[in-house]
């Protein structure tokens, strides 16, 4: 029986189908859509954490997007899009999977929840930030993934901060050509097309330099907020 996925749209749980559509394992795709910002009911009625993405296996709900990852990777996937502890870049792998959700999406959710500010807290948040995309770009340089040579989990999880989390806080990535570039790369998979096809069909990819039109904006305009 394959599993469920339950999909927020324009959400971070996109990284769900996309690593199904990668590991090519059979699933269930229900998808769920804002109301109109946050999570609805339908997605707080599954799982005490009320947030996206959730899975179920069986008789398993799980939340958490890594933690979703690591399951479906180990699970079904056969271990694939994971480096052995043997291979000479696992510890990169080990480091930017975890880094996504550890720095990089913690780091814009403080910038957003902190937008109009210009307090010293604000700015050595935004400097430290700008550094982290600085290392991120000069890895993707000189590295085809982030991970080196091999696309992993890794991409996965970091990709969302990069996109689709831009119709929420307004990140200009025009001053990093090697961010850019990857995610040309990134949306050149049939995975991650199969994926995007199924799961935010009419969501535009995001991977231009200027910033993308807001959630917000957009949903006031159309008269929904």
């Amino acid at each position: 029986m394959p599993i469920t996925v339950h999909h927020l749209q324009v959400s971070q749980s996109e990284r769900i189908p996309w690593l199904c559509e990668e590991l090519q394992i059979p699933y269930t795709l229900i998808l769920h859509q804002r109301d109109p910002l946050f999570a609805p009911q339908s997605i707080k009625d599954l799982h005490i954490s009320g947030q996206a993405p959730i899975i179920q296996d069986g008789d398993l709900v799980l939340a958490e997007s890594a933690a979703c990852v690591e399951y479906i990777i180990h699970v079904h996937g056969k271990g694939k899009l994971v480096l052995p502890v043997t291979h000479r870049n696992y510890s990169d792998y080990l480091y930017w999977f975890h880094f996504a959700n550890g720095n990089l999406q913690p780091s814009v959710l403080l910038l957003l929840a902190s937008s109009g500010s210009n307090s010293p807290a604000m700015a050595s948040r935004l400097e430290r930030f700008q550094k982290m995309l600085e290392v991120m770009d000069e890895r993707l340089l000189e590295n085809e993934w982030l991970a080196g040579s091999e696309f992993t989990a890794a991409d996965i999880m970091t990709v969302f901060t990069l996109t689709t989390m831009r119709c929420f806080y307004p990140l200009d990535l025009s001053d990093y050509p090697g961010i850019l570039a990857y995610l040309k790369r990134v949306t050149q998979r049939e995975g991650y097309r199969k994926a995007r096809a199924k799961a935010d069909p009419e969501l535009e990819h995001m991977i231009e330099g200027p910033a993308p039109r807001l959630l917000r904006d957009k949903l006031k305009a159309e008269g929904k907020l």
